[in-house]
Parts: structure tokens; C-alpha cells; sequence
């Protein structure tokens, strides 16, 4: 076991491949989004800048917040992560409130300093927090105890209550999915996630069969052109972008589906708008992009456990799961290959509180890169061959 050193205050060192990664699809996402944005900005407020301009605030925003965050000590998260808890499961209860904001029949947001801000975003985040702390302090009861899973689950199944009450059960399902991704990386008996995930669909399947409007999200999924114009508007119109695309596109800015035909094409759809104006070749681009993240968020994460950074590394395992699978499943709803849901792409689409958010998560795994190098930097440099590179 190497000895944990205390990281030098203000050190930071840069992992370039997840630099490259990161700001390239910061930087594709915005261009995307103002070719998709332009038309309704003039629409809605006679301002063709209307969103371009929220989302560049939105981006320096976050890259603010992402600077306070890379120069904080991981210790200081660990120590208040039931806190940060605690807090998200707070945000989800207060949107639930009249100062909740309703979009399209749902609740998911509060307003702060005229920024919207998504709870579940936030709730994604802390949760990753929370768990990687639990894993860390209760290692043994995770790898040994036969129900080790119960306790944690119980507080996430409680936020994912709150979730579904507004209702958001595609945020419920990415939360679920970071918790026992994590608890299986620390060592939790594969026989208790074959029960979990068999109750998990269970339930699944009766919220589902239990809600009218997740019926029919499923029913058009299963055959979008049988009600083009109504429950199957937004995909078929998705599938006629990927078929306009090609395999190299109609060019930057030159898609119609955007103009009106596409709902939320600067958000959950933007991916859509991507796959028209850049074709397949820009389809596998951001494919190819984001399995650069989650290959060197796994990569750092496996670093700081063989440096004896447990924590460290279940947060950096942590984010690589969030992303990689809200980004898979954004990616397969704008395909058709998964019932629509109301998810983001990371780093790209069209939103406040998410961009912020998210840019604080990608600090944070930076943050995370920061200590690990400072940890194998304390190493004779005759041991450091077993570390991963």
C-alpha cells in the first residue's frame, strides 16, 4: 500500500486526451447548438442570438465553477458528501413546490440568479459523491456482507421516489445505474445485482404499464410511423434526419428538420441535428469522442485505487459511468433504438443548470487526475513501473 501523501495546494496537472476530449465536444456542442437555436430565437424573441448567447453564458458559467472545483482537495467532497446529499434530495423536494418551474407537463427545474437549474442534474452528481464515499468506508460490508446493498439503495430508491413524482424516470434510471455500476466496481456480489436488476425491472415494467403517457412513449417507439403526426412526431421526424445525413451530411447549418419539424432540437435532440448536417461520419466522430472520456475516466479511476485512492478512483469510475450511459441512452433515443426520453448529451445540448453541472463534473474528474499524478509523483521512481500509465 503506497502512503497517501496531502496534495500541494494549487497544483494541477493536465490529462491531455480527456483536455482534447472534453473541450471538443464543449466546442462542437455549442456550434451545434446555434445552428439548431437560431430560427427559434428569432421565433420566440426576434433575437436570432437568443440562445447562442445563454449557452455561451451557460459555458463560461460552468468553466468558473469548474475552476473552484479542480482546485478543491477530493477530502473536502468526501467529508461533506452525505451533506451534498442531502442537499439534492432538498433541490428534488423544492421542485416539487410551487417555486418549481413546469415544462411540458413536467417539474424539473428552479430558478437561481436566472439561471434554470435541473435538480436531477445536480442529483446526479452529489449521488456519485455519496456512493464513492459509502464504498470507500464500508469496503468490507460491500464485498462480504450479503445484503451490503440494501442501505445505500434505500436513500437512492428514496431520491428516485422524488424524481418519478415529477416526473423524470429517465434520471431515476441514469442515478440506479451510477450506484450499482460503483458498488459492483467495489467488489459487491454479482448474485445480489441478479436480484436487484430482476426487481428493478419489475418495477420498471409496472411504472411503465402504470402511466399512460410512458405507455404511449413505448407504444410509438415500438412503431413511430403508425402515428406520424402525433405520439411518433418526434422520432419519425429524428429517423428523416439520420436518413437526410448520409454519410457526410448536408453541411453545417443546412438542415431543415431543426426548422420546426424537430421538437427540442437544441436539447435531447441535438444529436439528430448532428447526424443531418454532418452525416455518419460526424455521428462516429462524437461516438469516438465520448468513448475517449469514459476510456480515461476508467483509466484514471484505475490508477487511483492501485495508488491506494479509493476514493478518487470510485468518483473517477463514477463519472465515466454517467456519462458514458446518459450519453448512450440520448444517443439511442435519437436513433430509435430506445423509448424517448427526456436525457441531455453530455457537454453539448442546450441547457443551464445541466452544462454547468456537467462542467463541474469533468472538473472534478481533473481534480481527480490532479491528486493521482501528485500521489505517483511521491513514489521512487525505481516503483512506479507497476502503476497503469
Amino acid at each position: 500500500m503506497v502512503k497517501k501523501i496531502k496534495p500541494i495546494a494549487g497544483a494541477f496537472h493536465v490529462d491531455w486526451l480527456l483536455f482534447f476530449v472534453s473541450f471538443t465536444l464543449l466546442g462542437l456542442g455549442y456550434v451545434l447548438v446555434v445552428s439548431a437555436s437560431l430560427h427559434l430565437g428569432m421565433k420566440l424573441s426576434g433575437n436570432s442570438m437568443f440562445y447562442p448567447l445563454r449557452q455561451l453564458i451557460h459555458i463560461v458559467s460552468g468553466l468558473i465553477i469548474g475552476f473552484g472545483v479542480v482546485l478543491t482537495p477530493l477530502k473536502v467532497w468526501e467529508r461533506n458528501g452525505a451533506i451534498l446529499f442531502f442537499f439534492g434530495l432538498f433541490l428534488l423536494v423544492l421542485v416539487l413546490t410551487p417555486i418549481g418551474i413546469k415544462v411540458n407537463g413536467s417539474s424539473r427545474w428552479i430558478a437561481l440568479m436566472g439561471v434554470r437549474i435541473q435538480a436531477s442534474e445536480v442529483m446526479k452528481l452529489v449521488s456519485i459523491i455519496y456512493i464513492a464515499g459509502y464504498v470507500d468506508r464500508h469496503k468490507k460490508t460491500v464485498q462480504q456482507a450479503t445484503f451490503s446493498l440494501v442501505k445505500p439503495l434505500m436513500l437512492f430508491a428514496l431520491a428516485c421516489g422524488l424524481l418519478l413524482l415529477e416526473p423524470d424516470f429517465g434520471s431515476s434510471v441514469v442515478i440506479i445505474t451510477i450506484v450499482m455500476g460503483v458498488m459492483y466496481l467495489a467488489g459487491a456480489r454479482l448474485g445480489q445485482f441478479a436480484i436487484l436488476i430482476a426487481l428493478v425491472s419489475v418495477l420498471g415494467r409496472a411504472l411503465i404499464y402504470s402511466s399512460p403517457y410512458r405507455l404511449a412513449r413505448l407504444k410509438s417507439f415500438e412503431n413511430p410511423w403508425a402515428d406520424a403526426q402525433d405520439t411518433g412526431f418526434q422520432l419519425v421526424q429524428a429517423l428523416i434526419a439520420f436518413g437526410r445525413g448520409e454519410v457526410y451530411g448536408v453541411g453545417l447549418g443546412s438542415g431543415v428538420q431543426k426548422i420546426f419539424y424537430l421538437p427540442e432540437a437544441h436539447t435531447d435532440f441535438l444529436f439528430s441535428v448532428l447526424a443531418e448536417e454532418l452525416g455518419l461520419i460526424g455521428v462516429l466522430a462524437v461516438i469516438l469522442l465520448f468513448g475517449g472520456f469514459i476510456f480515461r475516466a476508467f483509466m484514471i479511476g484505475a490508477k487511483a485505487e492501485e495508488v491506494g485512492l479509493r476514493f478518487a478512483a470510485f468518483v473517477a469510475y463514477g463519472l465515466g459511468i454517467w456519462f458514458g450511459f446518459q450519453a448512450f441512452i440520448n444517443m439511442g433515443v435519437n436513433m430509435g433504438m430506445l423509448p424517448t426520453k427526456g436525457l441531455t448529451l453530455p457537454l453539448m445540448s442546450y441547457g443551464g443548470g445541466s452544462m454547468i453541472v456537467m462542467c463541474a463534473a469533468v472538473a472534478l474528474l481533473f481534480r481527480v487526475h490532479t491528486e493521482v499524478t501528485e500521489q505517483i509523483k511521491s513514489v521512487p521512481k525505481g516503483k512506479q513501473e507497476w502503476i497503469r500509465q
